[in-house]
């Protein structure tokens, strides 16, 4: 619920009809498949804890990620309505699901129209995220990048009240940062130097702590209105 009080207040009604919708939990292992690309998912995803990670693969081998979600997340609303799935969807962490049957929330969104918008909210500030990735990749020089990376990730987190102060907890190897960032291993290495001396952050033991948000967000050119996380009537 916190994830769609970003940007709306839910009424009593509303909430206990999400706290109705049927669930069927699951705890799964960093790296363990819950969608494979060609899937015709009958049920969505909603992430509880961890990190999960949209991936599209090459013949090589080589694997870009393309979105990484966060707890309070969908992975995969838009197998509502778009049936085979184009790209997997993966446990970047250790974490927590809960798949919700389809005719479910066909049934909360027929029947609750303001959640209906605010779940079309979610999908549309996905996209925005893409669309600044896409940025970052083809656009911003590899330090802007990772900079603008861990102003989006800590903002998303903070609005969910999964910050630590000015830090956060994330886990992901240099390699895994590469295929985010469209780096090399090397390249990702020598850019997290960077932004270290720079007294920007600090990254040990998968520990982000930002050491100057306001210089962070300036370097990277980083501007949070694309994640919408204010709270109006939608």
């Amino acid at each position: 619920m916190r994830a769609l009080e970003q940007y709306d207040v839910l009424s009593d009604e509303e909430r206990d009809a999400l706290r109705a919708l049927p669930l069927r939990t699951r705890l799964l292992q960093k790296n363990e498949e819950i969608i494979r690309e060609g899937d015709r998912p009958t049920h969505s995803c909603l992430l509880v804890a961890g990190f999960a990670a949209r991936t599209q693969n090459l013949e090589d081998g080589k694997r870009q990620i393309t979105n990484l979600h966060a707890p309070g997340d969908f992975v995969d609303l838009h197998s509502l309505l778009l049936k085979r799935m184009d790209h997997n969807v993966i446990a970047f962490s250790d974490c927590e699901v809960a798949f919700i049957p389809h005719g479910a929330l066909r049934e909360l969104i027929d029947r609750h129209n303001h959640l209906s918008r605010l779940l079309w909210v979610t999908t549309l500030v996905d996209a925005a995220i893409d669309r600044a990735w896409i940025t970052c990749l083809g656009r911003r020089p590899a330090i802007d990048h990772l900079a603008h990376f861990i102003c989006e990730l800590f903002t998303r987190l903070k609005g969910r009240g999964l910050n630590d102060g000015n830090s956060i907890l994330f886990g992901a190897t240099q390699v895994e940062l590469g295929d985010i960032l469209g780096m090399s291993t090397v390249h990702v290495n020598r850019t997290i130097q960077d932004l270290r001396k720079l007294g920007l952050i600090d990254w040990e033991a998968g520990r982000v702590t930002i050491r100057d948000f306001d210089r962070l967000a300036d370097r990277a050119g980083f501007d949070p209105a694309y994640l919408n996380q204010w709270v109006e009537p939608r």
